[in-house]
């Protein structure tokens, strides 16, 4: 799949330079040197959408040798496969990939589904998960990387057009992005940058605190459930409560420090919310990035 991309880039770099790995336009040739048949790549035909479109699902797998070759080089340059994705995150140029090789098989042997939430990364194990935030309007997807790239300029990763559209960048070609490696242990535990971590959706393991004990700050006529924006989450609760403060000098919003016990032990859980839905949760969290809150995540909890 390197390979086969790389053609694609060699022949294609100039028109890249000015428009991402993304293009709109139609093929005019066949490109015999590869098994491809388009030789620009492009987005699906049709106005796709992909706002109903779940993000990936992280799950524990255990390490495999596809796609992990280390070193490899690429353009005469050599690169290194990281030993682990744990606390990895980095800020940087996202591109996108679709039409061209929808369908072809990527660095670990998977087939390429442009539709679906995946991405291409230099150095991050495979296959593995990261949470990928636009940092231009705050948005954010978790895509599933499986593949090898981008290899063009000084492009941190290359997203599906399905993911690239969710967070609103298809149009453009590229987008400054925060990369976040989401991993996951064998006992289901998941952290994010190195940090305990629940995605949207998954069950969250229930305080066995009193709850006088495991929250701090509650607005108790909120209600269970809703869409929380987390801060962070930490070992011991003094941090947390020195968190909690700092968010609630700049927000009118209830900030809760939420104590959960988990396999890996006690977690102080910084909370915003919660919120009716998902726009005002993402809103607030746009608000707290542009003050500095720059770990912050969107979940579904409940105290």
């Amino acid at each position: 799949m390197i390979f086969n991309r790389l053609c694609l880039w060699l022949v294609t770099s100039a028109v890249l330079a000015l428009a991402g790995c993304a293009s709109t336009s139609a093929p005019t040739s066949t490109d015999h040197s590869s098994r491809y048949t388009i030789t620009q790549d492009r987005a699906p035909s049709g106005n796709f959408d992909a706002s109903g479109l779940s993000d990936a699902v992280p799950v524990y797998q255990a390490p495999v040798n596809a796609g992990n070759k280390s070193p490899y080089t690429v353009w005469g340059k050599r690169y290194t496969v990281m030993d682990s994705n744990d606390g990895y995150v980095a800020r940087g140029t996202a591109s996108w990939y679709g039409e061209k090789f929808h369908g072809h098989k990527t660095s670990n042997g998977e087939t390429f589904d442009m539709y679906q939430m995946s991405a291409a990364h230099k150095s991050l194990r495979i296959p593995g998960y990261a949470r990928v935030t636009n940092l231009a309007n705050g948005r954010s997807v978790i895509v599933r990387v499986n593949d090898r790239g981008p290899f063009h300029g000084d492009r941190l990763i290359d997203l599906s057009y399905a993911a690239a559209k969710k967070l609103g960048y298809q149009s453009h070609g590229t987008a400054q992005v925060e990369v976040a490696a989401i991993t996951v242990k064998p006992d289901g535990s998941m952290f994010i940058a190195g940090q305990p971590f629940v995605s949207e959706g998954q069950s969250v393991v229930r305080s066995t605190v009193p709850a006088e004990e495991s929250t701090v700050g509650i607005d108790e006529s909120l209600g269970d459930g809703g869409l929380f924006v987390q801060l962070g989450s930490f070992s011991s609760r003094d941090p947390a409560e020195k968190l909690q403060v700092r968010a609630e000098s700049v927000l009118g919003d209830p900030v809760r420090v939420r104590a959960v016990d988990t396999d890996s032990g006690r977690f102080h859980r910084v909370q915003v919310g919660p919120f009716q839905d998902e726009g005002s949760a993402r809103k607030t969290q746009s608000l707290l990035e542009a003050r500095g809150f720059s770990q912050s995540i969107v979940l579904t909890d409940s105290h």
